[in-house]
């Protein structure tokens, strides 16, 4: 039996328990020293109530059927702020914050996540040329050309 796909069906059939059509999977990984981390996130963010739920279904299903033979630790969390946007579905939460996009082919760029599309994204990004003013404009970014894009964080 996959352990990991094993888990990802228990998860989702909390989350369609819990009431909160906005949750959403985001991964499920069991690591060689025994963690075995969930990720979940949500349209309108996930607090510590869905976390903590879906931890103990998952925990107690998973000791039931016996699926890990071996000593593991089981976190449920949110990604960190850090982590990468890995879905579709967590940049439509991140409509209106400023992104920092690694490209496939190892460029950089930076902007306002405006919109998306199903293979796509808009971002209004500063173009400066030297001895030009700043121009502002719209960029629509092929999902596939994306090899990372981190939410970049403001403490103004």
């Amino acid at each position: 039996m996959n352990i990991e796909k094993r888990v990802i069906e228990l998860v989702n059939e909390k989350i369609a328990e819990i009431e909160r059509p906005d949750v959403f999977l985001v991964s499920a990984k069991l690591h060689s020293n025994g963690k075995l981390i969930i990720l979940l996130d949500g349209d309108k963010g996930v607090g510590i109530a869905e976390c903590v739920q879906v931890s103990r279904y998952v925990g107690f299903k998973l000791e039931e059927e016996n699926v890990i033979e071996t000593a593991y630790n089981l976190e449920v969390s949110s990604p960190g702020i850090d982590m990468p946007l890995t879905m579709p579905r967590q940049y439509t939460k991140n409509i209106g914050r400023t992104l920092s996009i690694k490209m496939a082919d190892g460029s950089k760029r930076e902007g306002t996540l405006n919109g998306l599309t199903e293979d796509a994204i808009m971002i209004e990004e500063k173009i400066k040329e030297k001895g030009k003013k700043a121009e502002v404009i719209e960029s629509v970014i092929p999902l596939e050309q994306i090899s990372e894009t981190k939410v970049l964080i403001s403490f103004k």
